[in-house]
């Protein structure tokens, strides 16, 4: 497939099988020549997305494995360059997982799972990736976050300190990247109608929905389309955490 004109080169998504990371990997098809895509679970939906955007026109990698996994991380890294070349003009950060339940019930096992998912997920991509980024001196950064990692959630302190550890990882990569052209900010996200809310009730989900001023989830198109306009700023918006949840919280 030849090149397209006037599109940027390449921009990775981690964690883009369902939700909010397919609706923005679809997004970023309109903008973007090259797109690699992975995913820990869900690999036939990483393979049916994959088919969606090499229907769109552009060139797809999609890649199945753990992001909280620096030899797979390595790896895939390693895959897109020697396939797309080492012009890697986004990196959105997209994989996590939660985990719902009282403190004393949660075993380190979930609590290091956790962890390896929401965070070391952002640090693996981002210490293979930023190397490019700061010999090509641009790049942007999104780490997906969530409002929980601001003030805190019951019931998911895993969640919510892992997405607290986001917030600061992206506030301080920020500072040490914009001297060399490239942009790093999290997005907190409200409640976003994505699987990760699929154990609720139909009365929960209303109790929810109740509580958010502009009186419903956001969908996930919604928040693709947010991330890209962040992904289009130029670098001065840096080092942000930027709340999307509706007036929520």
């Amino acid at each position: 497939m030849a090149r397209r004109c006037h599109f940027l080169d390449t921009a990775i998504i981690i964690g883009a099988s369902t939700g909010i990371g397919r609706a923005t990997a679809l997004k970023l098809a309109d903008s973007y020549n090259n797109i690699a895509i992975t995913s820990f679970r869900h690999r036939d939906e990483l393979m049916s997305l994959k088919k969606e955007l090499d229907a769109k026109g552009c060139h797809c990698l999609a890649m199945s494995g753990d992001a909280g996994d620096m030899d797979f991380m390595e790896n895939f890294i390693r895959t897109i360059t020697d396939t797309f070349g080492d012009d890697i003009a986004l990196l959105v950060n997209n994989a996590g997982i939660s985990y719902v339940g009282l403190l004393t019930d949660m075993t380190i096992k979930d609590f290091d799972r956790t962890m390896k998912s929401n965070i070391y997920s952002v640090f693996n991509s981002c210490n293979r990736v930023v190397p490019y980024m700061v010999r090509a001196h641009k790049g942007h950064i999104i780490n997906v976050s969530s409002v929980w990692g601001c003030c805190g959630a019951s019931c998911e302190v895993a969640y919510s300190a892992s997405k607290g550890a986001v917030n600061s990882f992206s506030k301080a990569l920020g500072k040490e990247l914009a001297p060399s052209g490239i942009a790093v900010n999290a997005i907190a996200f409200g409640a976003v109608d994505t699987t990760m809310n699929g154990h609720l009730s139909p009365d929960e989900r209303q109790m929810l929905e109740d509580e958010i001023p502009a009186g419903r989830m956001a969908t996930p198109q919604e928040a693709a389309e947010f991330i890209c306009r962040i992904a289009g700023c130029g670098n001065y918006l840096n080092g942000q955490v930027i709340t999307f949840d509706g007036a929520w919280q």
